[in-house]
């Protein structure tokens, strides 16, 4: 079971300090990979504050070139060279607002794969594409961009994020999670994290769900008590 807080453009290095010091006290369940996305300008806090703890450091981003004139961009190695575990592509705010493509995923897939980063990749359908019945045709294509991109999937996830509950308030019902995250395994064997306004109170049963194997968390990891309790539901 993984779960991870994606703290989107929340929490600098200040409040990442305060976060970490007391994340790091807190008792975490044994059988949960616990992993904390901060904004970028916040990592190399995170990264010295957990260093001896089994919390992983991921970001947000990574671009998919070594190095370059990409204003803005910051590469696996520099991520690397920082003491980052891994990395979040393809969220649904970078498609939405960013201008992500399949492309573009799978492009940055295979540079963090290749530089030794661990990478959750994330898929999920629009609120219009599930009303006209598309949802499973929006998932296969995504999904099988990042299988082709990833030559060896041993650090690769994938995080179904129905992209009409990020940051709604509205929330799969626990049984569509679960049909989406059978279809999703059906197309590349890896495990499927669910991210969807996950909440202390909706957490454990949608991580009950058999093909459930984790979440990405969004709002409710900014809050530290919010999060351990979601890390704990996850507890087998």
């Amino acid at each position: 079971m993984l779960v991870a807080g994606n703290w989107k453009m929340f929490k600098g290095p200040a409040d990442a300090a305060s976060f970490c010091e007391d994340l790091r006290g807190r008792e975490l369940p044994a059988d949960v990979d616990v992993v904390v996305c901060p904004p970028f300008v916040s990592l190399a806090t995170a990264v010295q504050l957990l260093a001896d703890t089994e919390i992983a450091v991921a970001s947000q981003n990574v671009h998919w070139a070594d190095d370059g004139a990409y204003t803005g961009e910051i590469s696996a190695g520099m991520l690397r060279e920082l003491g980052v575990y891994g990395a979040i592509v393809g969220h649904s705010e970078r498609r939405q607002y960013f201008g992500e493509t399949d492309e573009t995923v799978a492009r940055r897939v295979r540079a963090a794969l290749g530089a030794g980063l661990f990478v959750i990749a994330c898929v999920g359908e629009s609120e219009e594409e599930r009303e006209t019945g598309e949802t499973e045709l929006v998932l296969r294509v995504q999904t099988e961009a990042i299988g082709e991109a990833a030559s060896d999937a041993t650090n690769l996830v994938l995080a179904y994020e129905p992209v009409w509950a990020i940051g709604t308030g509205k929330t799969a019902t626990p049984e569509l999670a679960q049909k989406a995250h059978a279809f999703v395994k059906s197309l590349l064997d890896v495990p499927v994290l669910y991210g969807g306004s996950v909440k202390p109170e909706n957490a454990t049963e949608l991580l009950a769900q058999p093909d459930i194997d984790g979440a990405l968390i969004g709002g409710a990891s900014l809050d530290i008590d919010s999060f351990v309790a979601i890390c704990r539901a996850g507890a087998g």
